[in-house]
Parts: C-alpha cells; sequence; structure tokens
C-alpha cells in the first residue's frame, strides 16, 4: 500500500531521486486522465467501458502529454491507473470514515473521484435499511420532598448527563457495526463492478479473436480455392500437350513402317526382274 501512495501523492523536494519509470504517472496526466474517464463514465450512465471508450480516453490524455515515446498511453495502461486510482480513493475513503469527521483527505484527486464514485453514486442495489437504535430508557424519578429549585435543577442536570452518557455507549457499538457494513457492502459492490468490467473486457477480446480467426480462414479458403484451380487447368494443359504428343508419335511411326515397307517392296521387285544377275 505504501507503494500506491507514493506513486498517487506527489514527491516532496527534498526526497531522493529515484529512477523513473517509462510507465510513470505525473499528477497532470493523471488529472487529466480522470477528466477524460470521468466524462465518457458519465455519458455511459456510470456503466462500464469498452474498449473503444479506452481508447479514447488514452487519445485524450496523449494529445496533451503523449508528446515523447515514454509518455505515451495505451488503453490498456489507462486503464489499469484507473483501477490504481480507485484503489487509493477506496483506502483514503476508509481513512476518512474511521476517523469519524477528524481526517480531511490531502490527495488532491479525493473529491474529484468521491463525486464519480463516492458512496452517494457509486451504490447500485438497494442497500439494507438501517439498524434500529435503541431509545434511552428515561425513569421518572419519584416526586421530591420539600426540594428547593436550585437542587432540583442542579439533580435534573445530572441525572441527564448520565441518561446521555449511557444512550452513547449502548448505541456506539451498533453505530460501528452499521457503518461496517455498509462500508463493506459498498466495497464488495466495486470488486463486483470491477470483475464485470474485467469479464465484458475478456468477451470482448474474445469475440475479436473469434472474428479475426474467421477471416483468416476465409482467406485461406479463398488461396487454397485459387490454388486447387491452377492446378486443375495445368493438369488439363499436360494432358493435351501428352495427347498431342502420343499423336505426333504415331503418325511418325506409321510414316517410317510405310516407308519401310515401300522399300521392301522395292527390293523384291528388283529381284524378280533381275533373276539372271542373282
Amino acid at each position: 500500500m505504501g507503494d500506491l501512495t507514493d506513486s498517487l501523492t506527489p514527491s516532496s523536494a527534498n526526497s531522493r531521486q529515484v529512477p523513473i519509470r517509462e510507465d510513470c504517472w505525473s499528477e497532470d496526466a493523471t488529472s487529466t486522465l480522470i477528466d477524460a474517464w470521468g466524462r465518457r463514465f458519465l455519458d455511459l450512465n456510470r456503466g462500464n467501458l469498452r474498449q473503444k471508450d479506452w481508447q479514447d480516453v488514452a487519445d485524450s490524455v496523449n494529445s496533451l502529454h503523449g508528446l515523447t515515446k515514454k509518455t505515451h498511453r495505451t488503453d490498456v495502461q489507462c486503464k489499469n491507473r484507473i483501477d490504481t486510482v480507485k484503489k487509493k480513493y477506496k483506502t483514503e475513503r476508509a481513512r476518512v470514515a474511521a476517523s469519524h469527521g477528524s481526517f480531511v483527505s490531502s490527495w488532491p484527486f479525493y473529491a474529484r473521484l468521491d463525486e464519480l464514485i463516492g458512496p452517494t453514486v457509486s451504490m447500485k442495489k438497494p442497500s439494507s435499511p438501517p439498524m434500529a437504535l435503541p431509545l434511552p430508557f428515561r425513569k421518572t424519578p419519584p416526586p421530591a420532598v420539600a426540594a428547593t429549585p436550585a437542587v432540583v435543577a442542579v439533580s435534573q442536570k445530572r441525572t441527564a448527563a448520565a441518561m446521555d452518557d449511557g444512550y452513547f455507549r449502548r448505541n456506539y457499538s451498533a453505530i460501528a457495526a452499521a457503518a461496517a457494513a455498509a462500508a463493506l457492502t459498498e466495497e464488495e459492490e466495486d470488486d463486483e463492478e470491477e470483475e464485470e468490467e474485467r469479464v465484458s473486457d475478456d468477451e470482448e477480446a474474445e469475440g475479436e479473436g473469434m472474428s479475426r480467426l474467421a477471416r483468416a480462414i476465409k482467406r485461406f479458403g479463398e488461396v487454397y480455392e485459387r490454388v486447387e484451380a491452377e492446378k486443375v487447368r495445368l493438369m488439363v494443359e499436360l494432358e493435351k500437350q501428352r495427347m498431342q504428343f502420343a499423336k505426333d508419335l504415331e503418325v511418325q511411326r506409321m510414316h517410317m513402317f510405310m516407308e519401310t515397307q515401300v522399300q521392301l517392296e522395292r527390293i523384291k521387285r528388283g529381284k524378280k526382274s533381275n533373276p539372271s544377275d542373282i
């Protein structure tokens, strides 16, 4: 909790310089982030912000403070920073409630967070009815016998003071229990809201991932279809070339066979016409 407090309160001039992390938020950047998130939060009727809404919040912060690479913020960084600010506000609110009004938070963002997610606006479910406080028992004193007015006045003051002190002691535990129950209910509701935000973000990310997968499968199918069509075209072309080659080969073979037959026939005729030479 100490690290959380140090990261949210402005550092003093006498504090020792420490290395600045790339995700370290300045007070001005945090103020701009709370303004941008608060406007979007109220526009959505205090509902959960979607990924597009967080991107708009990040753009608003970067337009004023994202001049360098180290100070440029993403939507995830803005959401994590708001969660940290909410936790810091809960800590400050618990300290104020425990002090019964004697402690005033010096955190510069306490009043703005209290207007946005304070107990008067953050409770969505009906709270439990307040605990009935027992009424003080006033016992009628017996009638005084010949008491002077001064004695009667002093006796009445002592009786009233004793009854008020007893009434406060009897009901202090009940009041403290009611306040603790109300604070616990608010914390549970805030935790439920944060859990709903995480679930909605996970569902949105899952849906976006499924849509990307569907588009990738569609593109793969188109490429596969083109490859198969080209393969069929090449097979048809190769079959045509094979058939033409076989046809030319058969023609050439027949031509050679006919020439051979003609030459043999000529040789036979020459032998028959000149038997004496033989």
